[in-house]
């Protein structure tokens, strides 16, 4: 929906009316004590650190497809995910996406770089935020508690210019 190109407050978006352009989802391996994060090699945020994942295919559900990116950027398979949370990102210019956020506690393989990502299992209590886009501090102390939550953002490029969370 380009008309919200210019929107840079959440007020300023109609979010019961609004769709993204794209649909993407995360997923995130959480156990013994860490966190399986990627540092993504190239597309959106490339260069950055963040969960693996991506858009989804035509006619795939958001677990299809959060299953499917793991896979293909870390050459392992998720166990048992289950959905945590939503982000809705609105982009100054007009892109947008409406992010479906999974967790598992297990998977199997093993974590491999691909020409996609660089995997990282790194220590619940260090999680490098300096290194990943700004709105995941926010959600994601909630996401590794178990809170279920849903967030709304705008971001200019990298720069995180309005959001809200919400928890049920």
């Amino acid at each position: 929906m380009d008309h919200y190109r210019h929107a840079t407050q959440l007020h300023e978006i109609d979010w019961a009316s609004w769709r993204a352009k794209d649909l993407a989802t995360l997923l995130f391996v959480v156990k013994d004590g860490r966190i399986l994060l990627i540092r993504k090699r190239r597309g959106l945020g490339a260069g950055k650190i963040n969960g693996p994942g991506g858009r989804l295919d035509d006619g795939e559900t958001p677990l299809e497809a959060a299953v499917r990116e793991v896979e293909e950027e870390l050459c392992i398979t998720p166990l048992d995910p289950v959905e945590r949370g939503q982000l809705r990102f609105q982009f100054v210019g007009g892109y947008s996406i409406h992010g479906f956020v999974f967790h598992a506690a297990n998977f199997r393989g093993e974590p491999r770089t691909t020409d996609e990502a660089i995997p990282l299992w790194t220590p619940l209590d260090r999680i490098p935020y300096e290194e990943m886009w700004a709105d995941d501090r926010h959600w994601m102390p909630l996401f590794l508690e178990g809170t279920r939550f849903s967030g709304r953002f705008i971001f200019d490029g990298d720069d995180m210019l309005d959001y809200e969370i919400e928890t049920p």
